[in-house]
């Protein structure tokens, strides 16, 4: 996962990447930490939030962000 390169690209705190995902700051944490895991649905928010693809989300696509 790419997430925390992902949101810091995007300019984003966790806080506020939670609030957008309408998930809480912990979980945020968890998944960057590689500790948890978003489902499908959120990994497909992270990436429309992100601008980005899924691909880059789940660090398939090193070109991204």
């Amino acid at each position: 996962m790419q997430i925390k390169r992902l949101r810091e690209a995007a300019k984003l705190k966790q806080y506020e990447l939670a609030e957008l995902m309408g998930v809480k700051q912990s979980s945020v944490c968890a998944w960057e930490l590689g500790q948890a895991y978003p489902s499908a649905e959120n990994i497909m928010k992270l990436a429309r939030i992100l601008r980005c693809s899924t691909d880059a989300v789940l660090g398939y696509d090193s070109a991204s962000a």
